[in-house]
């Protein structure tokens, strides 16, 4: 009678045992928590691809490369605009003349003021273009003036405001003539910062033609505020 009892008890614990095991394989995948298994699960995450919109370089959401706050998003707007160019002066809207001259070991000095005669404001930036011209077709002599100094900063000119930039007029007789080649100018072809129309000043003498001709016969300073007058 005690045996068949044992028998029982291990039939009926073997039964619990094989209901439990039934459990744990139907349904879903058992968690696995050994240290190796959450090792390889936090190295999957470090290496997975960016999941948000900003992070992620093929993403087609418009404001999702608009980090600074400074771009309204728009559809298909991918790109921040450039800001618009100021308004150069327009040859068209410039008057120049030449101050009077100032001499220095060989070199005259005079300034060449522009003038914003049109109706709204504009911007002058940089080194005016001059160079010498002679004949009826206005060809050039020589090579254009060499720029003299450091770029200054731009230039508002109110309608009637006025600014110079400084022309350095070497004398050509400090040349070898068989060197210069002389030319008698009728003036100077002034290209304004940023402008592709010329303008004229009026101003005969005598230039040289020779384009390989040592030193400059020419230079022009950055355009400055005022007239430059003394």
């Amino acid at each position: 009678m005690k045996r068949t009892n044992t028998a029982q008890a291990l039939l009926a614990a073997t039964g619990i045992v094989l209901a439990l095991a039934g459990c744990g394989s139907g349904g879903g995948e058992a968690l696995n928590t050994s240290p190796n298994s959450q090792a390889a699960t936090s190295e999957a995450t470090a290496d997975a691809p960016p999941t948000s919109a900003r992070d992620n370089p093929d993403s087609t959401d418009p404001g999702a490369d608009d980090v600074d706050g400074d771009r309204e998003a728009a559809p298909g707007a991918d790109a921040k605009q450039p800001p618009p160019d100021p308004d150069y002066c327009a040859s068209a809207n410039l008057s120049l003349s030449l101050g009077e001259g100032e001499g220095a070991a060989g070199t005259v000095y005079r300034q060449l003021v522009f003038t914003n005669v049109g109706d709204i404001p504009c911007v002058l930036h940089g080194f005016p273009g001059v160079s010498y011209v002679a004949g009826d077709d206005g060809h050039q002599v020589g090579k254009p003036a060499l720029h003299n100094g450091e770029k200054g900063a731009p230039i508002t000119l109110n309608p009637g405001d006025v600014a110079h930039a400084d022309v350095g007029f070497t004398q050509v007789g400090v040349y070898d003539e068989q060197a210069c080649s002389p030319t008698e100018v009728r003036g100077l072809r002034i290209y304004p910062p940023h402008e592709m129309a010329s303008k004229f000043v009026e101003l005969p003498g005598t230039g040289c033609a020779r384009t390989e001709l040592g030193g400059e016969q020419l230079t022009v300073s950055s355009v400055k505020e005022g007239s430059g007058y003394r």
